[in-house]
């Protein structure tokens, strides 16, 4: 899931899982951050889930994935949309 805030000419977008799904450790990987892994890690929340929160310029598209421990890659059912493999995010 994908949660949006506009905050002065940027808007921050919150990249949202379910806790555990799936097991270990996911990251949030886009040409935003050099599709690097170590750059944006999912931290556990007190609601039962985990998110990672990227500022990105407003009125933007950006291409991402997730990627899970044992180089697994997947998609956001709750994208804006797809390029071919990866999800869409627009600002």
């Amino acid at each position: 899931m994908l949660e949006r805030k506009q905050v002065k000419g940027r808007t921050q977008v919150t990249f949202i899982l379910p806790e555990g799904t799936p097991d270990g450790p996911v990251s949030v990987v886009g040409d935003f951050n050099h599709w690097n892994p170590a750059a944006h890690p999912l931290e556990s929340r007190g609601d039962g889930t985990r998110a990672a929160t990227v500022a990105l310029p407003a009125r933007s598209a950006h291409s991402f994935r997730y990627l899970a421990a044992g180089d697994y890659w997947f998609d956001d059912e709750h994208a804006d949309g797809h390029d071919g493999a990866n999800s869409r995010v627009h600002t």
